[in-house]
Parts: structure tokens; sequence; C-alpha cells
């Protein structure tokens, strides 16, 4: 089912509900089924659990750090194969349709293009929450198998986890705003490119206060703060210690995502808003 007809049926199921909100549930639920469709994503998945199980063997030879192998391993992984998914599918969510030539249908009917934009994003965060859960559920289930039992790592990792999706949450945000403008090719190097800078940002603060040019100096501070910074969301090695973040700041590292992706989304649909399909 396109995105026209999954419009349409909504609009017949709602009835006289018919409002932004039930249009937004409409193009985000096609957008999972369209994800969940696409071989690469179970594929994915596949080679995350089997890359888990195999860290298991990888454990052995550790010498007794089988545990936190498997889960610095695992995280690792999850969030890999995550960025390769919110990335390479994100920059074609606005591309497929102009390509099938079908948003000209969808734009017919009376969907905003920001209506269009949020349903396409929260289909695709859906699609990844999804993929998420599974890695994490194959990364407990390692844990069990190697301790032949309840692990106390096992609770350690979910907080880890949440942050990991937060990341992808905004590196999605990342790639529709890009999309919005650009060819696949360039918004895909671009999302690349943040998401490797994000993981630096500390050093880019740094680097600004060490130069000498005041030019120089103001670019890198832009940067800084322009760009989001991922540092936060990597607990990956903490986790495999047994050790897990503050509620507060998971509380703050949450809220950031959240008003993050918020002004992302408004740019993207201030774009798009702006784009001529004639």
């Amino acid at each position: 089912m396109d995105t026209t007809a999954a419009i349409t049926q909504s609009n017949r199921e709602t009835g006289t509900r018919q409002g932004s909100f039930w249009r937004i549930t409409a193009i985000a639920r096609n957008a999972f089924r369209e994800a969940v469709r696409d071989r690469v994503l179970y594929n994915l998945v596949l080679f995350v659990l089997l890359l888990t199980g195999a860290s298991i063997f990888i454990g052995e030879l550790s010498g007794g750090q089988e545990r936190k192998v498997i889960v610095d391993l695992g995280l690792s992984a999850m969030l890999l194969f995550g960025v390769f998914i919110a990335i390479f599918v994100g920059v074609g969510l606005v591309y497929k349709e102009i390509e099938r030539r079908t948003i000209y249908a969808v734009f017919s009917k009376p969907v905003g293009r920001g209506e269009f934009l949020v349903g396409k994003y929260l289909g695709l965060c859906l699609t990844l929450l999804v993929n998420v859960l599974v890695m994490a559920v194959g990364v407990s289930l390692a844990l069990l198998y190697v301790s032949g039992g309840w692990d106390p790592l096992i609770p350690t990792i979910w907080p880890a986890v949440l942050l990991i999706y937060l990341e992808l949450m905004l590196l999605t945000a990342t790639a529709l705003l890009f999309s919005s403008f650009s060819s696949p090719a360039l918004s895909a190097l671009l999302t690349f490119l943040v998401f490797i800078i994000g993981h630096f940002s500390a050093d880019l603060n740094s680097l600004a206060s060490s130069l000498g040019s005041t030019s120089a100096r103001w670019l890198f501070t832009g940067l800084y703060y322009l760009l989001p910074n991922l540092a936060n969301y990597s607990f990956i090695t903490p986790a495999a210690h047994g050790r897990t973040p503050s509620l507060e700041f998971v509380f703050t590292t949450g809220l950031y995502a959240v008003v993050y992706i918020a002004v992302i989304l408004a740019a993207a649909t201030l774009v798009f808003n702006r784009r001529n399909f004639k």
C-alpha cells in the first residue's frame, strides 16, 4: 500500500475524526510497513544476532571477560547498524516518493508537507525501535547463556540501549532534514559526517579555544553549538562495566534530544515547504 492509499483508507476509517493526527498516523504506519518490507532490515537484525552469538565464543578467549565483551560488542553493533538504517533508509524517505511521483498524489489530498515529513519520521523511528529492541533482547539472551542464569549486567544495558535509541532518533531527523533539499548520496554523506563530528564535539570546543585565528575560532565554536553532542549518548563502555546513568542524566539528554529533534523537523518543514516539485 502506497502513502496515498494509506491516507485515503485512514480518511474512510476515521470519518469525522479526520485531522492532522490521523493523517500523520496513516503516513507513519505506511512508512513503517515499507521499512519492514525492506529485506536489508531483516538482514541487519539477523547479522547483529549472529554477531552477538559470535561474541560469546570471542568472550571465551578473553580470560573471564566474556560478559563485558558481549555487552561492549553487542551494544556497539546495535549502534553501528542502527546508524546505517537511520541514514540509508532515512535519506530515501522523501526521495522515493519524489522518484515514484507518488508525492503529487499525496499532496493532492488534504495533507500538509509538515505532516508528511513528521509521519515519515515517526514511521522510521518505530522501525528503529523494533530493531533496537530485538538487538537488545539478543544481547540479554547472550548474557543469560554465558552466565547460566540471571546476570546483573542485564539491567545495566537497557539505559544504554535507550540512549542509543535517542541518538538514532537524532540522526534520523538529521537525515530527513538533508533529504528535504538534497540528493540521497549527499544527504547520506552529510548525515554520516554529523554522526562522526557529533561524537567529537568536545574536541571541537577544545580546538576552538586553542586556535589563534578569530574566524577559525568562531567557525569551530559555531559547529560545536550547532551540531548535536552525540557523545552524551555513548554509554557503552560504562554499561559493560556494570555502571548505569543517573535518572537526571537520562532525563536531561532525553529533553535535549526532543528539543533538538523538534528544531530539526521544523527546519526540514520550512525547507520542504519552499521546494518546487514541478
